[in-house]
């Protein structure tokens, strides 16, 4: 047996005698709980200690670390090593945030003299039209940025944007259209005024079907009212394609570049962050820099068991291959952070939703849970029923700032209280004998309050962490996004597989290459199940039809 293997086994009989512990036992045994099972990073403080784990569980799982060799990995993705085996590449997205002035090296060369000339770009191209130096081809300042992505050139940014929006000027905008349908792009085209509006073309390959689709799109609208010599003014293109940024007819100097060991879902770092800088001014994008590379720093130095995205992977992992939980929640408890589930949920699920590992084995265990989730306290009126009284235990995250940045009273003291008691009815629940003392207090009494306290009692037991911040500042942002990054990276190592490349999204690109040409007027393929036939056919008889009608 190998010692990876011997430690899933040491697990694997922990877990055994895991699965009866109590949350409320566990708190009885040991009064300091809090102070053992939670860390603090500058600010942030993540405490676990409602979760199902003991001293001894935390060993086995940095003994299973250890195995895995986390140790040697984590060095060589900051050594710019291949780690992204299947397609031959690093994964060196730390480098776009490094402010030290060591050097990174990739293939034996230093990236760092890139990624700083391309952030300089950035930041004269982002002043510029801040202050309106850069206008349209009216001579107009631009008051709405379009960006035009799908995936990591959507999410991330997005996500950013909204959570700091609160830090933006009021007389500038900053839009998202990431889906082909036309029911994304046409309603927002139609509030805005072509002569003050700037697109961003956001497409590592400047192919991506659904991107160069609303970019055509977006490219007429603007050219019918402006003309096709207004396209060098008011479109950029983030891109490794020049050849076809060029052909857009997007000029050199308003193109921006980002790198082939630069992953979609790891890169709101790199120029794909270009409407963060717009929007919230170059000073606090570098602010966001600054706090993932502090993270970085404390994943590459602290050890295994203070180490904040380490824990936290280890956590996940013995969440869901240990206890068996196979979904997490993700529940900020900030409107500012909405987007926040969306973005974890393509961090994690497309890096780690796996079930080959690096050699081409079968993982034998399960891998990524389904992540989700929603701003609180809008998922306690929604789903929160399930988490504390359904058949599925579902573990929870939950994420607060300590400080709000508005100023109307009552609201966030509120907020905070409705997190805090979430967090401790998943866990301590109510007994049925609790239930029935608190009704027979209220007055109810004989067979109704025995039904009643059936349907009051809380099982708890419900495993929860919370991640607590001062204030949603660039800087927290951006250490938070980080913590995750890593522990992404953490629990990949642990499940060997590699979290860095996506094949599963390629087969519906393809087949939907196949399908399109018979929606557009052309051939059948020739090689279809009957079921996508029928679905096709149907759907080409039903067009045809209402557009004879018309």
């Amino acid at each position: 047996m190998s010692a990876l293997d011997a430690a899933w086994a040491a697990l694997a009989a922990h877990a055994a005698h895991a699965k009866k512990w109590s949350l409320r036992a566990l708190f009885a045994e040991d009064p300091e709980r809090f102070a053992r099972c939670s860390l603090v990073f500058e600010d942030l403080v993540f405490d676990f200690s409602k979760q199902l784990v003991r001293t001894e569980t935390l060993e086995l799982l940095c003994a299973l670390a250890r195995a895995a060799d986390l140790e040697s990995w984590r060095a060589r993705m900051f050594a710019g090593a291949h780690i992204n085996s299947t397609e031959d590449r690093a994964a060196l997205h730390v480098a776009l945030r490094h402010r030290g002035p060591e050097p990174i090296l990739c293939d034996g060369r230093d990236v760092m003299p890139e990624v700083r000339a391309e952030l300089a770009k950035m930041r004269a191209f982002a002043e510029a039209v801040r202050s309106g130096a850069v206008r349209g081809a009216r001579g107009h300042s631009f008051s709405d940025v379009v960006n035009i992505g799908i995936g990591g050139s959507d999410l991330g940014p997005q996500m950013v944007c909204r959570a700091l929006a609160h830090l933006a000027p009021p007389d500038l905008r900053v839009h998202f259209v990431s889906n082909v349908d036309g029911a994304h792009l046409s309603p927002l085209l139609a509030r805005l005024d072509p002569a003050r509006t700037l697109f961003i073309v956001a497409s590592k390959t400047f192919t991506t079907q659904e991107t160069m689709q609303n970019a055509a799109s977006a490219r007429a609208w603007l050219t019918a009212a402006l003309g096709e010599e207004a396209i060098a003014q008011h479109f950029v293109a983030v891109s490794t394609n020049a050849q076809a940024v060029r052909s857009f007819g997007i000029p050199p100097e308003r193109s921006f570049g980002f790198w082939d060991w630069v992953g979609g879902r790891f890169s709101l770092w790199s120029a794909i962050g270009l409407p963060i800088a717009l929007l919230l001014g170059f000073a606090r994008f570098e602010e966001l820099l600054e706090g993932a590379h502090s993270m970085d720093r404390h994943f590459a130095t602290a050890p295994l068991a203070r180490n904040l995205p380490v824990v936290h992977a280890l956590l996940a992992v013995w969440n869901r291959d240990l206890l068996g939980f196979s979904t997490r929640a993700v529940l900020p408890y900030d409107q500012r952070l909405e987007r926040l589930p969306a973005f974890l949920q393509q961090l994690e699920m497309e890096s780690n939703g796996k079930r080959v590992r690096r050699d081409g084995q079968p993982v034998g265990r399960p891998t990524c849970p389904i992540v989700w989730g929603e701003v609180g306290t809008n998922g306690q009126h929604a789903f929160f029923q399930l988490l504390h009284q359904g058949t599925e235990i579902v573990p929870c995250e939950f994420i607060a700032c300590v400080n709000p940045d508005h100023h109307l009273p009552g609201h966030h003291e509120k907020l905070l209280a409705n997190l805090l008691a979430q967090t401790q009815a998943l866990a301590f629940g109510r007994t049925e004998a609790e239930a029935r003392e608190a009704l027979a207090k209220a007055g109810v009494r004989g067979e109704r309050l025995e039904l009643l306290a059936r349907h009051r009692t809380f099982p708890g037991n419900r495993p929860s962490s919370t991640i607590l911040l001062d204030r949603l500042t660039p800087r927290a942002l951006g250490r938070l996004i980080a913590l995750f990054e890593h522990s992404v990276f953490v629990q990949g190592v642990l499940w060997e597989i590699n979290s860095f490349d996506q094949w599963g999204v390629e087969l519906g690109k393809e087949l939907a290459a196949r399908l399109l040409p018979a929606l557009e007027g052309g051939r059948e393929p020739q090689e279809l199940d009957p079921s996508t036939r029928g679905l096709l056919r149907h759907i080409i008889e039903r067009r045809a039809g209402i557009a004879a009608q018309r």
